[in-house]
């Protein structure tokens, strides 16, 4: 029932910014995982499901550079990332849950997932 429509993925050099969007069919708890190539797959971002518009958390790995927003009128999430490195590079995506949890860094805490979007970083 409930549906995860990602995009905003694509090739950029280190350094440049990208903005990804979830679009889902309500509002959720929503998290950002990503996956290279040969890797498990990792926790980015997360943002509870608040009507005042959610509070985020973030892995040490992204924090000061990516931004986890949402727009609760138009049910989407967004990751807006900045300062991108060649070791972002993955598939990123999303994920959404009914309520909040204190595992919210882990991919099977969420029940509901998006199908993915490319984001590379050249050098």
């Amino acid at each position: 029932q409930v549906q995860l429509v990602e995009s905003g993925g694509g090739l950029v050099q280190a350094g440049g910014s990208l903005r990804l969007s979830c679009a889902a069919s309500g509002r959720y708890v929503m998290g950002w995982f990503r996956q290279a190539p040969g890797k498990e797959r990792d926790f980015v971002a997360a943002i509870s499901n608040s009507a005042s518009g959610g509070t985020p958390a973030y892995a040490d790995s992204v924090k000061g550079r990516f931004t986890i927003s949402r727009d609760n009128a138009k049910n989407t999430v967004y990751l807006q990332m900045n300062s991108l490195k060649p070791e972002d590079t993955a598939v990123y995506y999303c994920a959404a849950r009914a309520y909040n949890s204190i595992n919210y860094g882990s991919p099977s805490n969420y029940p509901y997932w998006g199908q993915g979007t490319q984001v590379t970083v050249s050098s």
